[in-house]
């Protein structure tokens, strides 16, 4: 990666209201952090750093920042971030890592295709970004700015993976070799779509249908329980009082419990016959 010159100052002001003001006067509040030296609050040109960046291939860039009036006027750093307003897309600060020419240092590139792959011009398949980015390692002058790809031979179903893809002069690429990075996917076909869709509503379904049943079971079960306990105690009464009652009044064993007890006129027989017997 070749190196670019860039202006930087330092930064005094590093409030909030002090960063509004200073992206007013048209510079960018930046920050420069690394093995070489503490961090430090720098500045730069919002156009300088703009145009910088619109003329390369990538965000990766390493830049010969001169830091005016500074200990250490000159310091070779990676543009390791830059943040964007979400509205406006203006830069709203940029942070640089600085590092050494004999320094090995990883970084990511972005990946970016060549060609129109086999397998989407005659196999009506679909090229797909696994990977939009991928680690390398190496010096910073040997660092690319992105990994070009060329997928012309790429066949439906095939997929290049990290380990496929040949590495710059004096870098390596890290990471697991059997992740693919880009892929020719197989089109799924409309009656396909639509199954898979169904599926989809019907287990959103399914999921909805438990839910509900568990809320009723929830629901109901004080009223399960409360509708128990008096019935069993009902149906204890009425066995045993009826049956009790029919014993006291002389009841025969078999009786049934509304008929009433014959037995209870035996006794004033008795008393009826008794005067009769004591005649002198």
């Amino acid at each position: 990666m070749k190196s670019v010159a860039l202006n930087a100052f330092p930064r005094s002001q590093t409030r909030r209201g002090g960063a509004k003001k200073l992206r007013a006067s048209g510079r960018v509040p930046a920050i420069i952090y690394g093995r070489q030296a503490q961090p430090q609050n720098l500045e730069v040109s919002a156009k300088e750093i703009g145009d910088l960046i619109h003329h390369s291939a990538s965000e990766n860039l390493l830049v010969n920042l001169a830091v005016k009036d500074d200990s250490r006027p000159q310091r070779l750093a990676l543009l390791q971030e830059i943040q964007h307003h979400p509205l406006s897309g203006k830069l709203v600060h940029v942070d640089f890592h600085e590092v050494a020419e004999n320094e090995k240092v990883s970084i990511m590139v972005p990946v970016e295709t060549v060609g129109e792959a086999i397998g989407v011009k005659t196999g009506e398949g679909v090229l797909e970004h696994v990977l939009f980015k991928i680690k390398v390692r190496g010096l910073p002058k040997d660092l690319p700015e992105q990994i070009v790809i060329d997928v012309t031979s790429l066949e439906l179903g095939k997929a290049i993976h990290i380990g496929e893809i040949k590495p710059p002069e004096g870098c390596e690429i890290l990471g697991d070799k059997g992740i693919p990075v880009i892929a020719v996917a197989i089109p799924r076909t409309e009656a396909e779509e639509v199954a898979a869709t169904e599926a989809e509503a019907v287990a959103a379904g399914d999921v909805e249908m438990i839910k509900e049943k568990k809320e009723e079971g929830e629901e109901e079960a004080p009223a399960k329980g409360a509708e128990k306990a008096p019935a069993k105690g009902a149906e204890k009464g009425a066995e045993k009082a009826p049956a009790k009652g029919a014993e006291k009044a002389g009841a025969k064993p078999g009786a049934k419990p509304g008929e009433k007890a014959p037995a209870a006129a035996a006794p004033a027989d008795k008393k009826a016959e008794k005067p009769a017997g004591r005649k002198k």
